[in-house]
């Protein structure tokens, strides 16, 4: 199946299905000699996987990790790096009375179309647990970039219309919902909790900031950075919108107001988001992404099953009410995962 595969000359490729033996990623163009373990990935996926509180799914996949290939006495060898998860927790029975239905937010109806086939198993490669494989390759570029002096931090800004009013990044890894306001989390997460007993979801907002980039990464006319990083956003499966520095306020503010004015020591302001001309300027990159609700929920939904005959459905098994705490890593994978295919792209332009 096409489409597995993500950038140019730092990629990966990932493979698995949400309830089948096993995902991972194969990450080639990864320079050799980095010192690299699985304890410094595993710290990565020890974020995403499933299970972690009262507000995320409570399927038991502990996600450890194991490097099959790319790494040699704790140095990466440049050969492609397999990274392999096991999955244990697999209940695809869990599906078979919806197996032949198209369940409302999925990707069922598509997948059907587009290939005649699909693994109706917990969404098979369309999951959430393909997200997985992206963490694992995203560690081994977070670790290349540390080497560079770049910093990756996203985290969440709303859900469920409760916006986030104070700033404290210390707060972060400090509350299930990894929100930068500790008494906003609070919030949350009991709008979560409450959702979720009624069988409901929720979307929010996640903010990412990228600190220490150099000037220059960005490829006009079609490869720009913040085009390369909104690709890499959408893809993944919860993402619905993306809008970098002041975003769609941009459009209601005047040129004198949204222009970011500089002196001798830089930009007084930030409203481009740290990219101008599809180039990084040097400034902190800031996005942030909207989030849908899951789609997986307990409440009756009409809709039709492949013979077309209309039927309502209860979807079962274990889901996130929220996705966006379990999807901070994963916006931070794919944003590292960009950053350093195009600082290898820089060093290839200037030799």
């Amino acid at each position: 199946m096409a489409g597995n595969t993500f950038g140019e000359r730092f990629t990966i490729t990932t493979f698995g299905e949400s309830h089948g033996v096993a995902v991972g990623v194969i990450v080639d163009g990864v320079t050799p000699g980095v010192e690299i373990d699985e304890p410094y990935i595993q710290r990565q996926m020890d974020r995403r996987r499933p299970g972690q509180s009262s507000v995320t799914t409570p399927r038991k996949e502990y996600d450890v990790i194991r490097i099959v290939s790319g790494v040699f006495e704790g140095r990466t060898t440049g050969a492609p790096l397999t990274i392999m998860l096991n999955n244990h927790d697999m209940r695809p029975s869990a599906y078979d009375a919806i197996q032949h239905a198209y369940r409302p937010g999925h990707a069922d109806y598509t997948y059907q179309e587009k290939y005649g086939h699909r693994d109706h198993r917990g969404s098979g490669r369309a999951s959430g647990r393909e997200t997985a494989g992206r963490v694992a390759g995203g560690a081994v570029a977070r670790k290349l970039l540390e080497r560079r002096g770049v910093e990756i931090l996203a985290y969440t800004r709303e859900i469920g219309g409760i916006a986030c009013e104070t700033m404290d990044e210390s707060q972060i890894e400090l509350n299930p919902v990894r929100a930068c306001d500790p008494e906003a989390a609070e919030r949350m997460v009991r709008k979560i909790e409450a959702l979720a007993a009624a069988g409901d979801s929720c979307g929010g907002i996640v903010e990412c900031r990228i600190r220490g980039v150099q000037t220059g990464l960005g490829e006009p006319a079609f490869d720009k950075l913040d085009a390369e990083l909104a690709r890499a956003m959408l893809s993944i499966g919860a993402v619905k919108g993306i809008e970098f520095g002041a975003g769609f306020a941009a459009a209601k503010m005047q040129g004198s107001e949204h222009n970011d004015e500089m002196d001798q020591q830089g930009f007084l302001t930030n409203h481009a988001g740290g990219i101008v001309g599809g180039i990084s300027t040097g400034a902190e990159i800031v996005f942030r992404v909207a989030v849908k609700p899951t789609s997986s929920i307990s409440v009756p939904q009409r809709t039709v099953n492949q013979a077309g005959e209309e039927q309502t459905i209860v979807t079962e098994g274990r889901h996130d009410p929220c996705i966006c705490p379990r999807i901070v890593p994963v916006v931070e994978a794919m944003a590292a995962l960009v950053l350093e295919d195009h600082y290898k792209r820089q060093s290839a332009l200037h030799g």
